[in-house]
Protein backbone atom coordinates (compact mmCIF):
# COMPACT_ATOMS: atom_id res chain seq x y z
CA UNK A 1 0.00 0.00 0.00
CA UNK A 2 1.38 3.43 -1.14
CA UNK A 3 -0.57 5.69 1.23
CA UNK A 4 -3.56 5.66 3.46
CA UNK A 5 -5.84 8.70 3.61
CA UNK A 6 -8.75 9.91 5.35
CA UNK A 7 -11.27 10.81 2.57
CA UNK A 8 -13.66 13.79 2.79
CA UNK A 9 -16.18 13.31 -0.56
CA UNK A 10 -17.96 16.46 0.29
CA UNK A 11 -21.82 16.25 -1.31
CA UNK A 12 -21.29 16.08 -4.93
CA UNK A 13 -18.96 13.22 -4.83
CA UNK A 14 -22.39 11.11 -3.56
CA UNK A 15 -24.40 12.52 -6.26
CA UNK A 16 -23.86 14.99 -9.37
CA UNK A 17 -20.02 14.15 -9.73
CA UNK A 18 -20.46 10.40 -8.80
CA UNK A 19 -18.44 9.45 -11.92
CA UNK A 20 -15.67 11.44 -10.27
CA UNK A 21 -15.42 9.51 -7.16
CA UNK A 22 -15.68 5.86 -8.86
CA UNK A 23 -12.45 7.16 -10.91
CA UNK A 24 -10.68 8.31 -8.33
CA UNK A 25 -11.25 4.95 -6.05
CA UNK A 26 -10.55 3.00 -9.57
CA UNK A 27 -7.32 4.63 -10.21
CA UNK A 28 -6.50 4.19 -6.42
CA UNK A 29 -7.19 0.86 -6.36
CA UNK A 30 -4.47 0.09 -9.26
CA UNK A 31 -1.81 2.92 -7.44
CA UNK A 32 -2.07 1.41 -3.92
CA UNK A 33 -3.88 4.40 -2.42
CA UNK A 34 -6.29 3.53 0.41
CA UNK A 35 -9.02 5.88 2.08
CA UNK A 36 -11.37 5.84 4.28
CA UNK A 37 -14.42 8.29 4.66
CA UNK A 38 -14.30 10.08 7.62
CA UNK A 39 -17.52 9.31 9.97
CA UNK A 40 -20.75 11.90 9.97
CA UNK A 41 -19.07 14.59 8.01
CA UNK A 42 -21.34 17.13 7.29
CA UNK A 43 -21.57 19.90 4.35
CA UNK A 44 -18.31 22.16 4.13
CA UNK A 45 -20.41 25.51 3.88
CA UNK A 46 -19.66 26.38 0.17
CA UNK A 47 -22.06 28.06 -2.11
CA UNK A 48 -24.69 30.12 -0.93
CA UNK A 49 -23.59 29.71 2.98
CA UNK A 50 -21.19 32.07 2.48
CA UNK A 51 -23.49 34.71 1.22
CA UNK A 52 -25.59 33.82 4.64
CA UNK A 53 -22.38 33.94 6.79
CA UNK A 54 -19.16 33.47 6.65
CA UNK A 55 -18.32 32.38 10.22
CA UNK A 56 -20.71 29.09 9.56
CA UNK A 57 -18.87 28.58 6.66
CA UNK A 58 -15.68 27.88 8.93
CA UNK A 59 -17.34 26.20 11.93
CA UNK A 60 -18.81 23.59 9.13
CA UNK A 61 -15.93 23.06 7.74
CA UNK A 62 -14.04 23.40 11.00
CA UNK A 63 -16.42 20.45 12.20
CA UNK A 64 -14.82 17.95 9.39
CA UNK A 65 -11.15 18.78 10.34
CA UNK A 66 -12.20 18.19 14.07
CA UNK A 67 -13.58 14.71 13.30
CA UNK A 68 -10.40 14.21 10.69
CA UNK A 69 -7.95 15.20 13.51
CA UNK A 70 -9.47 12.16 15.83
CA UNK A 71 -8.89 9.54 12.67
CA UNK A 72 -5.27 11.06 12.78
CA UNK A 73 -4.58 10.49 9.25
CA UNK A 74 -4.16 12.98 6.76
CA UNK A 75 -7.24 14.48 4.64
CA UNK A 76 -8.04 14.21 0.82
CA UNK A 77 -10.55 16.09 -0.67
CA UNK A 78 -11.87 15.82 -4.34
CA UNK A 79 -13.62 18.21 -4.58
CA UNK A 80 -12.34 21.74 -5.27
CA UNK A 81 -15.00 24.00 -3.42
CA UNK A 82 -14.73 22.05 -0.29
CA UNK A 83 -11.12 21.70 -0.55
CA UNK A 84 -11.18 25.72 -0.38
CA UNK A 85 -13.68 25.70 2.74
CA UNK A 86 -11.13 23.32 4.55
CA UNK A 87 -8.40 25.44 3.72
CA UNK A 88 -10.12 28.81 4.92
CA UNK A 89 -10.91 27.44 8.28
CA UNK A 90 -7.76 25.80 8.61
CA UNK A 91 -6.23 29.37 7.83
CA UNK A 92 -8.79 30.65 10.60
CA UNK A 93 -7.87 27.77 12.92
CA UNK A 94 -4.26 29.02 12.71
CA UNK A 95 -4.95 32.56 13.77
CA UNK A 96 -4.89 32.86 17.64
CA UNK A 97 -7.81 35.75 17.43
CA UNK A 98 -10.23 33.21 15.73
CA UNK A 99 -9.15 29.93 16.92
CA UNK A 100 -10.92 29.85 20.50
CA UNK A 101 -13.91 31.10 19.36
CA UNK A 102 -14.35 28.17 16.91
CA UNK A 103 -12.70 25.65 19.42
CA UNK A 104 -15.66 27.07 22.03
CA UNK A 105 -18.44 26.13 19.69
CA UNK A 106 -17.31 22.73 18.38
CA UNK A 107 -15.95 22.01 21.71
CA UNK A 108 -12.37 20.33 20.80
CA UNK A 109 -8.66 21.79 20.63
CA UNK A 110 -7.22 22.12 17.39
CA UNK A 111 -3.93 20.20 16.91
CA UNK A 112 -2.98 21.11 13.57
CA UNK A 113 -1.95 17.36 13.48
CA UNK A 114 -2.98 16.55 9.55
CA UNK A 115 -2.66 18.22 6.22
CA UNK A 116 -5.95 19.22 4.09
CA UNK A 117 -4.84 17.54 0.62
CA UNK A 118 -6.28 17.99 -2.47
CA UNK A 119 -6.68 15.69 -5.14
CA UNK A 120 -4.35 16.36 -7.50
CA UNK A 121 -1.72 16.67 -4.66
CA UNK A 122 -2.03 13.03 -4.03
CA UNK A 123 -1.10 11.91 -8.02
CA UNK A 124 1.91 14.65 -7.51
CA UNK A 125 3.31 12.59 -4.62
CA UNK A 126 2.78 9.34 -5.86
CA UNK A 127 4.56 10.23 -8.70
CA UNK A 128 4.58 11.02 -13.06
CA UNK A 129 7.05 7.95 -13.47
CA UNK A 130 4.91 5.75 -11.33
CA UNK A 131 1.54 7.28 -13.24
CA UNK A 132 3.53 6.26 -16.30
CA UNK A 133 4.30 2.60 -15.41
CA UNK A 134 0.42 2.04 -15.03
CA UNK A 135 -0.03 2.83 -18.52
CA UNK A 136 -1.73 0.29 -20.86
CA UNK A 137 -3.66 2.59 -23.64
CA UNK A 138 -1.41 5.88 -24.44
CA UNK A 139 -4.19 8.41 -24.54
CA UNK A 140 -2.19 9.79 -27.67
CA UNK A 141 -4.66 10.61 -29.93
CA UNK A 142 -6.45 12.88 -27.44
CA UNK A 143 -5.47 16.94 -27.29
CA UNK A 144 -6.78 18.81 -24.67
CA UNK A 145 -6.34 21.58 -22.46
CA UNK A 146 -6.34 21.69 -18.43
CA UNK A 147 -8.78 23.61 -16.64
CA UNK A 148 -8.05 24.34 -13.05
CA UNK A 149 -10.69 26.94 -12.12
CA UNK A 150 -10.57 29.80 -8.99
CA UNK A 151 -11.32 27.26 -6.13
CA UNK A 152 -7.71 25.92 -5.53
CA UNK A 153 -5.61 28.64 -6.59
CA UNK A 154 -7.06 31.39 -4.84
CA UNK A 155 -6.61 33.08 -2.39
CA UNK A 156 -3.09 31.85 -2.72
CA UNK A 157 -1.80 32.34 0.84
CA UNK A 158 -4.74 30.22 2.08
CA UNK A 159 -5.17 26.79 -0.61
CA UNK A 160 -1.05 26.89 -0.66
CA UNK A 161 -1.47 24.91 -4.00
CA UNK A 162 0.82 25.36 -6.58
CA UNK A 163 1.20 28.45 -8.91
CA UNK A 164 -1.93 30.19 -8.73
CA UNK A 165 -1.13 32.02 -11.83
CA UNK A 166 0.38 28.99 -13.90
CA UNK A 167 -0.94 25.71 -12.35
CA UNK A 168 1.19 22.71 -14.13
CA UNK A 169 0.43 20.14 -12.10
CA UNK A 170 -2.99 18.72 -14.19
CA UNK A 171 -0.59 19.22 -17.36
CA UNK A 172 2.10 17.10 -16.04
CA UNK A 173 -0.04 13.69 -14.59
CA UNK A 174 -1.94 14.29 -18.06
CA UNK A 175 1.13 13.89 -19.95
CA UNK A 176 2.36 10.87 -18.43
CA UNK A 177 -0.75 9.11 -19.97
CA UNK A 178 -0.06 10.32 -23.27
CA UNK A 179 -2.55 13.17 -23.38
CA UNK A 180 -1.51 16.04 -26.19
CA UNK A 181 -2.16 18.83 -23.19
CA UNK A 182 -1.99 22.01 -25.54
CA UNK A 183 -0.88 25.63 -24.21
CA UNK A 184 -3.81 28.15 -23.63
CA UNK A 185 -5.17 31.33 -21.73
CA UNK A 186 -7.79 30.59 -19.59
CA UNK A 187 -6.19 27.73 -17.59
CA UNK A 188 -7.42 29.79 -13.89
CA UNK A 189 -9.92 32.07 -15.22
CA UNK A 190 -13.62 31.63 -13.69
CA UNK A 191 -16.23 29.55 -14.98
CA UNK A 192 -19.27 31.43 -13.57
CA UNK A 193 -19.33 28.80 -10.45
CA UNK A 194 -22.48 29.05 -8.24
CA UNK A 195 -23.77 32.51 -11.18
CA UNK A 196 -24.74 29.53 -13.05
CA UNK A 197 -28.01 29.56 -11.26
CA UNK A 198 -28.35 33.13 -9.97
CA UNK A 199 -27.02 34.55 -12.96
CA UNK A 200 -27.11 31.77 -15.87
CA UNK A 201 -26.20 34.76 -18.82
CA UNK A 202 -23.22 35.92 -17.40
CA UNK A 203 -22.24 32.19 -16.50
CA UNK A 204 -23.14 31.56 -19.85
CA UNK A 205 -21.12 33.90 -21.59
CA UNK A 206 -18.03 32.91 -19.51
CA UNK A 207 -18.31 29.39 -19.99
CA UNK A 208 -18.64 29.86 -23.99
CA UNK A 209 -15.70 31.88 -23.93
CA UNK A 210 -13.54 29.19 -22.31
CA UNK A 211 -15.05 26.98 -25.18
CA UNK A 212 -13.37 29.43 -27.38
CA UNK A 213 -10.29 29.62 -26.02
CA UNK A 214 -10.16 25.66 -25.83
CA UNK A 215 -10.82 25.34 -29.92
CA UNK A 216 -8.62 28.14 -30.63
CA UNK A 217 -5.89 26.43 -29.44
CA UNK A 218 -6.84 22.87 -30.85
CA UNK A 219 -8.70 21.11 -28.15
CA UNK A 220 -11.00 18.48 -28.66
CA UNK A 221 -12.00 18.07 -25.02
CA UNK A 222 -11.39 19.88 -21.57
CA UNK A 223 -9.91 17.86 -18.65
CA UNK A 224 -10.70 19.25 -14.96
CA UNK A 225 -10.71 18.02 -11.35
CA UNK A 226 -13.36 20.57 -10.12
CA UNK A 227 -17.24 19.12 -10.19
CA UNK A 228 -18.55 22.35 -10.12
CA UNK A 229 -16.73 23.66 -13.15
CA UNK A 230 -17.21 20.04 -15.02
CA UNK A 231 -21.23 20.28 -14.31
CA UNK A 232 -21.29 24.04 -15.48
CA UNK A 233 -19.10 23.54 -18.41
CA UNK A 234 -20.75 20.52 -19.65
CA UNK A 235 -24.01 21.93 -19.56
CA UNK A 236 -24.11 25.38 -20.59
CA UNK A 237 -22.32 25.28 -23.39
CA UNK A 238 -24.51 26.52 -26.95
CA UNK A 239 -22.15 26.27 -29.33
CA UNK A 240 -22.82 24.19 -32.75
CA UNK A 241 -20.27 21.74 -31.71
CA UNK A 242 -19.74 21.53 -27.97
CA UNK A 243 -16.16 19.99 -26.28
CA UNK A 244 -16.51 17.34 -24.14
CA UNK A 245 -15.28 18.05 -20.33
CA UNK A 246 -13.96 15.17 -18.64
CA UNK A 247 -12.18 14.65 -15.11
CA UNK A 248 -8.76 13.83 -15.00
CA UNK A 249 -9.07 10.52 -13.46
CA UNK A 250 -11.44 9.64 -15.80
CA UNK A 251 -8.61 9.63 -18.68
CA UNK A 252 -6.14 7.93 -16.34
CA UNK A 253 -8.16 5.03 -15.56
CA UNK A 254 -8.59 4.35 -19.55
CA UNK A 255 -5.26 4.61 -19.65
CA UNK A 256 -4.75 2.28 -17.01
CA UNK A 257 -7.09 0.00 -19.31
CA UNK A 258 -9.75 0.05 -16.78
CA UNK A 259 -12.99 -2.07 -17.41
CA UNK A 260 -16.19 0.25 -16.99
CA UNK A 261 -14.84 3.26 -18.08
CA UNK A 262 -18.10 4.07 -20.33
CA UNK A 263 -20.65 3.74 -17.24
CA UNK A 264 -18.35 7.14 -16.38
CA UNK A 265 -19.10 8.68 -19.42
CA UNK A 266 -22.47 7.43 -19.30
CA UNK A 267 -23.02 10.61 -16.90
CA UNK A 268 -21.97 13.25 -18.97
CA UNK A 269 -24.20 15.24 -21.00
CA UNK A 270 -21.97 16.10 -24.00
CA UNK A 271 -20.70 12.15 -24.78
CA UNK A 272 -16.71 12.06 -24.15
CA UNK A 273 -16.66 8.16 -25.31
CA UNK A 274 -15.68 8.11 -28.55
CA UNK A 275 -13.10 10.88 -28.49
CA UNK A 276 -11.77 9.11 -25.09
CA UNK A 277 -11.75 5.68 -27.57
CA UNK A 278 -10.00 6.83 -30.52
CA UNK A 279 -13.35 6.69 -32.55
Amino acid sequence: MLMKLSYYPGCTAHSTAIEYEKSIKAVFDILGVETEEIEDWNCCGSGPTKNISEDLVINLSARNIKIAEEVGKDLLVPCAGCFSSLKKSEWSLKDPKKKPQIESILDFKYKGSIKIKYILDIFREIGVKTIKERVTKPLTHINAVCYYGCAILRPSEVVEFDNPENPRIMDEIMKAVGVNVLEWPCRVDCCGGDAALTNPILASKLINKLISYAKEAGADCIITSCGLCQANIDTKQNLEEPLPVLYFTELIGEAFGLEGTSKWFSKHIIDPSQLVKGI
